[in-house]
């Protein structure tokens, strides 16, 4: 009995304690679920499209599109009919029944949406609760204090319309280039306050330690005080200052001072809190809790963007709140998850694009760093200055407190409305500066230019000045085509111009829809929504890691280890406040697979000691590796940087020894026999080894393959030059010690074909031409049936398919895959694709229906091109590929953008590294086949896919 009353007295202390809190901070009960995942049935009614003319339930937060209600619109669709079109608006009914905590009553008590798309009328218990509220992207609320009922149960109902009945809001958030959805997608919730009480505040931190606070506040009648206390986030207090108030109080701007804070940056998200307390005497009443960070922003005309002090450049890009199944309701994980992976390509600052996100991706930001342009509305039409001041009021005051937000940006290409600039200012105690993310040259405000697709000699000619050059848009990364192709030039231009601030690439992920129409397939509206450095659940297309080595902040250009190498590796620090010491290297020899071991990847490793340098941030400087003496008996070199908090910068790799020398441990076999050389009306026929192969004798080109052990192979019709005229002149075949070979000489680029059969079956091949011209590609071409093709295995870099200025992300290793019909964009995202081009292979193990081949080189920096594949889609796919299926190439071409260059784009815009391959010399190659798994060698008769981003990730 004595334990029970000792029960009961603690349930009544920590009732007691709850009930006292319940007094003195905000409670919210939630009347929807609270993101996508974890939702509440309402009842539903939609007049128009599937299900329409019926209640039914549809779960809240969502898009009723997504719940099989209503018809999907992408946002052309409605200004591809003209002025005179008049579309349809589908309205969505809700009701929804609720009780109220009893606790509540002399409360007041408000009704939010976070977020409804888009003109919406509310109702409590019958009456309308105020306004209708227009824009989809804002949080809104009410005070239903005089509708509510206790004791009963209360009625919400709410019309959604998909149009708005202002033009305005149409023309800035629904006639856009993107999905337009329905419905409330964001929670909805009540909100208890007693009614003397903090409304919110706005704050100013400042990298000096400076703390201004303006703390709007209701119907004081007991406070005379208000207690502010700053806390790190471990809960210990380092201010505290009570300031004066009375009734007539309804905003106090307060100001104290932190001794040397830590700063909050990008690199460095240092975060505090305060605690604004209102205080009667001794009695502490109503809490109002805010995260924050001290840090200054200064746009300094005519030079650049700063941070403490600090000129920063935005390594940037744009966001769409998006997942497939759900579009724009997400949920907090969701948030995370790409706020992680946008650091992961190290860049370091988002575009809200084209509207404030969910307040979860912004605490992130705030918490992992990364810079913010939080953006208003305005595809490419403004807003009315009725409706504008509302949004800018309702944006600003939601999200004016993040420290990660850095400029406010009023509009997207067009849709700004200049009489809403000075608005910002009224909410952000701050005063952040106000940018126009635009696309006409000539609209720069507040000295910062963000014209967007600018090239890589117009981006030359703005960094000229007067203004500070950030694009907000640049690099259009539809399907495989922009994000990282031509960044590096564009990236070094920005880094070096004294006006450069970075910019912002188009864009983040595919913008594509789970169609619950059409089977739940994902549609990205063809061309218009496939934009993005991931695809739409976020899988990683190449960009993605060619970005992550552009960026990376351990800067390193070495591409190939000196002759005289002993160590040394120049290094340059482009974190802006991070001293390379802060950062921990790791350094590896590794000795990596061959064609026939089980699996793909390294052999061997050898861990190296790398201290830190001390690299102070922009400066140059170098990292010192400690060799064994034997170190160049391995394959190649890894160095591995990781940020200091724990994150892996990226991982380069240099081949040690040569394709030389690799080739000359796997072209010995164990088993040979005589060469047999003949011939008949048509061809050379050569055999070794039980593999035979048939040469034409008009052409020179491999026709024909037999092979003792398995089927004939399809692979033929190569060597064919893949550019440029030839004619045969002369013919001729020897003996060549224990080989026989076969030699074709050519009139006109190609100068001449060798076949070389070898006693154990190697079939080697010598080529050289001379295209004496500028070509997008350069090399020699073979066929074979794509459809035959199960897999291969290679050493080179990999795993995904590189252009040649997107050459970066591509590391070195022995990498396989399954065969794929990956294709980035276009509704199969299976990453990394099987087919592309491929960089400085050694060799290649094809694993096909007929059995396997392999293909080595004992030369440097071949290119390997595999299939039919294309990087942008359009009326024909781009850039156009070689003749042939399979190709062994010395120049591979560059990729552009859709919109910068058209669909034909000249690449070369883009920068040196876009420019056509200038061959005005002689090419000379080696290639070595072999026709099947050698005798005597492991027969590896299962395909192991392997760990293949081992390197990358």
């Amino acid at each position: 009995m004595f334990k029970i009353r000792i029960v009961l007295l603690a349930l009544l202390c920590v009732t007691s304690v709850l009930m006292a809190l319940a007094q003195t901070q905000k409670e919210i009960h939630y009347l929807s679920g609270t993101d996508n995942i974890h939702t509440v049935n309402w009842d539903f009614w939609v007049t128009g499209g599937r299900k329409a003319g019926k209640w039914d339930k549809i779960a809240v937060p969502s898009h009723w599109e997504q719940q099989g209600f209503g018809a999907y619109n992408y946002g052309r669709d409605y200004v591809t009919y003209g002025k005179n079109f008049v579309f349809h608006d589908e309205k969505g009914l809700y009701r929804h029944q609720f009780t109220v905590p009893k606790h509540w009553k002399g409360k007041k008590i408000s009704l939010v949406f976070e977020g409804s798309m888009t003109d919406t009328e509310v109702k409590v218990n019958g009456q309308i609760a105020g306004d209708i509220h227009q824009g989809a992207f804002y949080r809104f609320k009410y005070d239903v204090t005089d509708k509510i009922t206790f004791g009963k149960t209360n009625i919400l109902e709410a019309t959604v319309s998909k149009m708005s009945s202002d033009k305005s809001v149409n023309n800035a958030e629904r006639l856009a280039d993107y999905w337009i959805l329905g419905g409330i997608y964001r929670p909805v919730y009540l909100e208890a306050t007693p009614h003397e009480h903090i409304s919110w505040t706005a704050i100013d931190a400042k990298a000096d330690g400076t703390f201004r606070s303006n703390v709007h506040l209701e119907d004081l009648s007991k406070a005379n005080d208000l207690l502010v206390e700053i806390k790190d986030l471990k809960g210990n207090v380092i201010s505290t200052q009570k300031f004066p108030i009375t009734s007539e109080d309804s905003v106090k701007l307060v100001e104290m001072k932190v001794e040397k804070p830590l700063l909050w940056t990008a690199e460095t998200p240092n975060l505090y809190q305060v605690t604004y307390t209102l205080v009667n005497g001794k009695k502490k009443g109503y809490q109002y809790q805010d995260r924050f960070g001290f840090r200054t922003i200064e746009v300094r005309q005519g030079d650049g963007i700063y941070v403490n002090g600090v000129k920063v450049k935005m390594k940037g890009v744009n966001r769409h709140v998006w997942w497939p199944e759900t579009g724009r309701s997400v949920n907090a994980q969701l948030d995370l998850n790409d706020v992680k992976l946008i650091k992961e390509m190290n860049m370091n600052a988002v575009r809200c694009s084209h509207y404030p996100p969910d307040r979860s991706f912004l605490a992130y930001c705030d918490s992992l760093g990364l810079y913010v342009l939080d953006e208003l509305a305005g595809w490419q039409k403004a807003y009315s200055t009725v409706v504008g001041k509302k949004l800018v009021q309702e944006m600003v005051i939601r999200d004016a407190n993040h420290p990660s937000i850095i400029l406010w940006s009023n509009g997207n290409e067009g849709g700004h409305n200049k009489e809403l600039v000075d608005e910002y200012k009224k909410y952000d105690l701050s005063a952040r500066t106000v940018i126009h993310a635009h696309h006409r040259p000539g609209n720069a405000i507040n000295g910062i230019d963000c014209n967007h697709y600018e090239d890589f000699y117009s981006t030359k000619k703005i960094l000229e000045g007067p203004n500070i050059y950030m694009p907000t848009e640049f690099l259009h990364a539809q399907d495989d085509g922009g994000a990282a192709a031509g960044l590096a030039d564009i990236w070094e231009l920005h880094w070096n111009a004294k006006l450069g601030a970075g910019g912002f690439i188009w864009d983040f992920a595919d913008e594509g829809i789970v169609r619950t129409d059409f089977n739940n397939v994902i549609d990205v509206n063809r061309v218009n929504a496939p934009d993005g450095i991931l695809g739409p659940h976020r899988e990683k297309e190449g960009s993605f890691y060619a970005i992550r080595e552009i960026y990376a902040p351990v800067h390193i250009t070495m591409k190939k280890l000196p002759a005289d190498f002993n160590g040394t590796i120049p290094v340059e620090n482009r974190f802006h406040f991070t001293d390379l010491k802060a950062c921990r290297f790791e350094g590896k020899l590794v000795t990596y697979q061959q064609p026939y071991a089980d699996e793909s990847g390294m052999d061997s490793v050898l861990n190296l000691k790398v201290n830190s340098p001390v690299v102070a941030p922009t400066q140059q400087g170098a990292l010192q590796l400690n060799l064994p003496v034997d170190w160049k008996q391995y394959d190649a070199l890894l160095l591995t940087a990781t940020d200091p908090q724990g994150a892996e910068i990226y991982t380069w790799t240099w081949r040690v020894r040569s394709n030389q020398a690799l080739t000359a441990e796997i072209l010995p076999l164990k088993s040979f026999t005589d060469v047999e050389a003949k011939e008949d009306s048509v061809n050379y026929i050569l055999k070794a080894n039980g593999i035979t192969a048939f040469v034409s004798k008009k052409t020179g080109l491999l026709v024909d393959l037999a092979n003792d052990y398995s089927m004939k192979l399809a692979f033929n019709n190569g060597p064919v030059l893949i550019d440029g005229q030839s004619e045969l002149k002369s013919t001729k075949r020897w003996r060549e010690g224990k080989n026989e070979v076969v030699e074709f000489m050519f009139d006109g680029n190609l100068s001449f074909i060798r076949w070389t059969m070898r006693p154990d079956g190697w079939l080697k091949l010598d080529y050289a031409y001379n295209m004496k011209k500028a070509v997008p590609y350069a090399g020699v071409s073979f066929n074979f049936p794509e459809n035959y093709i199960i897999g291969a295995k290679w050493l080179g870099n990999g795993p995904y398919r590189i252009w040649k200025n997107r050459l970066q992300g591509a590391t070195l290793n022995t990498w396989e895959k399954m065969y794929n019909d990956g294709k980035a964009g276009i509704g199969q995202w299976t990453f990394p694709e099987f087919k592309g081009y491929f960089s400085d292979v050694s060799w290649v193990q094809f694993n096909t229906v007929q059995g396997k081949f392999l293909v080595a080189t004992d030369q440097d920096d071949l290119f390997l091109r595999l299939f039919e594949f294309y990087g942008i889609s359009g009326p024909k796919g781009y850039p156009q590929l070689p003749t042939g299926d399979i190709s062994f190439l010395d120049a591979i071409p560059p990729i552009g953008t859709k919109l910068a260059l058209g669909i034909n784009g000249n690449a070369a815009v883009n920068g040196p590294a876009g420019e056509s391959n200038q061959m005005n010399k002689n090419v000379n190659r080696t290639l070595y086949f072999y026709f099947g798994t050698p005798k005597g060698e492991k027969e590896n008769t299962q395909f192991v896919m392997p760990k293949i981003n081992v390197l990358t990730d």
